[in-house]
C-alpha cells in the first residue's frame, strides 16, 4: 500500500475548524501524483506520450474529524484497471496519528489524449507499467459500464 503523511495547515481547515473537503481532495491528488511518479508515470513521461489523467468521480465518506496541527496519513490502493489501461480506480484512506480511520474515497478516472481531448488507451510501455501496479484486495477489472455505475448521465440544459 502506498502512503503519504501530511500536517494539517491553517489553509487546510474550514469554518468548523476541521479539515476542509477541499483539503481532502488536495491531499488525495498529491498522494496520487507521488504514486504515479514512483511507478513510471512522471509528468515528463505523460507529456512525452501526449496523455493526461482525468477524474470522473470522487466519492468521499467521512468518519471522524481531524484538526489543525495534526498529522494524517493518506493511503492509495489500486482497486480497478481496465484491460486496455484506459480506466483506473483508486481507493484512498485517511488515518490520524493513532491509526484511526478518518475517511475513505473511491476515485474513478481515465487517460485522455491531450491533443484530441478524448479518452485513450495507454501506450504500450505505460500499459505494461500500469498492469504491474500493486492491487487492492477488492480489485476488479473495469469496463466502460463502470463509468456510469452511479446512474449519473449528462443532461443538457433545455
Amino acid at each position: 500500500m502506498y502512503k503519504k503523511d501530511f500536517e494539517i495547515r491553517w489553509s487546510d481547515v474550514d469554518a468548523n475548524s476541521h479539515l476542509a473537503n477541499s483539503a481532502y481532495v488536495n491531499f488525495m491528488s498529491h498522494t496520487r501524483v507521488g504514486f504515479l511518479n514512483e511507478h513510471g508515470f512522471s509528468m515528463k513521461e505523460l507529456i512525452a506520450h501526449g496523455i493526461g489523467p482525468v477524474v470522473f468521480s470522487e466519492q468521499i465518506y467521512y468518519f471522524k474529524e481531524s484538526f489543525l496541527g495534526q498529522t494524517i496519513t493518506v493511503t492509495l490502493a489500486v482497486s480497478g484497471l481496465s484491460d486496455d489501461g484506459m480506466l483506473f480506480k483508486f481507493e484512498h484512506n485517511f488515518y490520524n496519528e493513532k491509526g484511526k480511520h478518518l475517511a475513505t474515497c473511491d476515485i474513478l478516472g481515465a487517460w485522455i489524449d491531450l491533443k484530441a481531448r478524448s479518452l485513450t488507451v495507454l501506450p504500450e510501455p505505460l500499459k505494461v507499467l500500469m498492469l504491474q501496479f500493486p492491487k487492492s484486495e477488492n480489485f476488479k477489472v473495469l469496463t466502460k459500464a463502470d463509468t456510469r455505475s452511479g446512474g449519473k448521465v449528462p443532461k443538457n440544459l433545455s
